[in-house]
């Protein structure tokens, strides 16, 4: 490990980008915990790290349970001694038109995508703030600056994510950093949690063009690699043939 080596807790660590960071991150030499509700991939991918010469241990986490959250924090700083940083990933996408009226959808989406970043949030800042500093990222979507037909909830968490990242900062200068990643389209399995079948058709022409998850990964480990005197509060990753 080098100097510059931190304990990194990853959310929806078992695919998509959360997957691409952990990867990216282990080769920049910092040190995993991993968390999602699929066991099996995360041990594969922690297997797979170690495999390489990197450290990655997991934990099998509902970012909506807010009691899971805390456990989760509590393991990786009990297995590394501290948590250096929080990579709030973890997100669902079911989009439909809001005339559906698909409430269960629309309070998966809260769920996940707004109340998991509090409660990472919650389990996170105290220890953070104990050891002397620490750095939460937060990703969200460029549906957090704008509004599509089918994705109104989608967004309006996304933009929920960014208002409460930046809440975080103002409070935390000095102390906690904060960045807000947020991508556009980007090859996951997001797409795969839309039940509508209009959304999801229309979904396969939105993403035609997208990033690579390596891409936003990229941009996570930039934010982890300034400088203490340095905060980059927000990055916004498009594909470059794309204009939204």
């Amino acid at each position: 490990m080098t100097d510059a080596a931190k304990v990194v807790l990853v959310t929806g660590a078992s695919s998509g980008i959360g997957e691409a960071t952990a990867r990216r991150l282990a080769a920049d030499g910092h040190r995993l915990f991993l968390g999602a509700r699929r066991t099996d991939r995360l041990a594969a991918l922690a297997e797979e790290i170690a495999g390489a010469g990197g450290a990655a241990a997991f934990q099998r986490l509902d970012v909506t349970d807010a009691d899971d959250v805390r456990s989760f924090v509590s393991a990786a700083r009990e297995r590394y001694g501290r948590v250096d940083a929080l990579v709030g990933n973890a997100g669902v996408m079911p989009l439909s038109p809001l005339a559906e009226l698909r409430v269960d959808e629309w309070d998966r989406m809260i769920d996940v995508n707004v109340r998991g970043i509090l409660h990472g949030i919650a389990a996170a800042l105290p220890v953070m703030r104990a050891q002397g500093g620490g750095h939460i990222v937060n990703v969200a979507s460029v549906g957090a600056y704008e509004v599509t037909p089918t994705a109104a909830v989608y967004c309006a968490t996304k933009s929920a994510v960014r208002a409460i990242s930046e809440g975080l900062r103002q409070e935390s200068a000095g102390d906690v950093r904060v960045t807000l990643v947020s991508p556009g389209v980007t090859e996951s399995e997001l797409a795969d949690s839309i039940s509508d079948p209009a959304a999801r058709e229309a979904m396969k022409t939105y993403r035609a063009v997208a990033l690579p998850a390596s891409a936003v990964a990229d941009a996570i480990a930039y934010a982890l690699s300034q400088p203490a005197g340095v905060d980059v509060n927000e990055i916004v990753v498009r594909p470059a043939a794309s204009a939204q």
